[in-house]
């Protein structure tokens, strides 16, 4: 069975994640098809593409399935981990990716719909961002995506609570686009979308990818590049990072020693 459902309607892509008994966990195996079903709606020159989950889900995605992060010794977020690929191919994607949210989104979700052009969200919308909670040492390129969307100490709260907000308060602080009612969520988002679609492709195609080169034109020596990633090592070599997955698959709260 497949983990997403594929449809196109008045030329604009819509991939629904479709793996409700896991939460839609982003599992190697559901963002392979998510990756492939990008590079299908690319060959067919579909020019927008919403990323959703099915009617009435709770969990709109529960983030980086935690069973296939490596328990100890390896950088679980490494430039071919999975969600590292996603995260590129809809940055890369030839066209706006616009993100239609109904329920919680969390951690590696979270990171996806940053990524997202646009968020279009209803009242049950929530996030959370919680490598915190998991011991992990969040990647430099993943936290530039919150950096880029949101004033720094918003990022920086979400990052170190790893509590929900809200989607009152993410509409102000600038994770959603519109904040709109239940019932409206599909018809207005299909609106957004197809206005975008009476516009030139072309012209939004070479703006985008300005703003992805642009949003990456960070300097950093090689020094510090090299500092942060002995720090991250420093973390998922740990006790703590350790512990905290094996407490989230054996369902116990981890008990951080900080070492």
């Amino acid at each position: 069975m497949s983990l997403i459902k594929i449809e196109t309607e008045k030329k604009i892509g819509i991939i629904t994640l479709n793996n409700a008994k896991k939460l839609n966990a982003l599992s190697a195996e559901l963002v392979r098809e998510i990756v492939a079903a990008l590079d299908t709606l690319k060959k067919e020159k579909i020019r927008i593409v919403i990323l959703r989950a099915e009617d009435n889900s709770k969990v709109w995605s529960a983030g980086h399935d935690v069973k296939e992060l490596p328990l100890k010794m390896r950088d679980p977020l490494s430039y071919y981990d999975s969600l590292e690929i996603l995260l590129r191919s809809v940055e890369e994607y030839p066209g706006p990716v616009i993100a239609m949210i109904h329920g919680s989104v969390w951690g590696g979700a979270c990171d996806l719909i940053m990524t997202c052009d646009m968020v279009i969200a209803d009242k049950t919308a929530k996030f959370a961002m919680t490598p915190a909670k998991l011991g992990v040492p969040y990647n430099s390129t993943g936290i530039l995506h919150f950096i880029n969307r949101l004033p720094i100490n918003i990022a920086k709260e979400m990052f170190f609570t790893a509590e929900l907000m809200d989607a009152d308060r993410a509409l102000k602080v600038g994770i959603i686009n519109h904040l709109v009612e239940e019932s409206e969520l599909f018809s207005f988002t299909m609106q957004m979308a197809t206005t975008i679609g009476t516009r030139s492709h072309l012209s939004i195609e070479v703006i985008k990818e300005q703003f992805r080169v642009l949003s990456k034109a960070y300097a950093i020596t090689p020094s510090a590049f090299e500092r942060v990633q002995g720090l991250r090592r420093k973390v998922y070599d740990s006790h703590d990072y350790e512990e905290a997955i094996t407490a989230f698959l054996e369902k116990r709260p981890a008990e951080f020693k900080g070492e």
